[in-house]
């Protein structure tokens, strides 16, 4: 539960960032917390601690979302700051 609701404060706290180098690295972080969030539902998932079904469509847009954010990650450090 915190890792999933901590990449989203994280992500707000990016899109306040005072420049570019700190745009990035706080959407470093997000990505960070994001992989732990899937981390802890492939757990969830091994260990049966719920039904796969309860779980599978949250980690499969879980792994959208990551990819999302390392995108936005590889555009921001070739971008023009504005």
């Amino acid at each position: 539960m915190r890792a999933g609701t901590s990449v989203g404060a994280n992500y707000r706290a990016a899109a306040r960032a005072k420049s570019r180098a700190d745009f990035v690295a706080k959407l470093g972080i997000v990505e960070e917390e994001c992989d732990e969030a899937a981390y802890w539902m492939e757990v969830i998932m091994t260990l049966k601690l719920l039904k796969p079904s309860r779980v599978a469509k949250l980690h499969v847009e879980t792994g959208e979302l990551l990819a999302t954010i390392v995108a936005s990650i590889k555009t921001a450090r070739r971008a023009p700051w504005s």
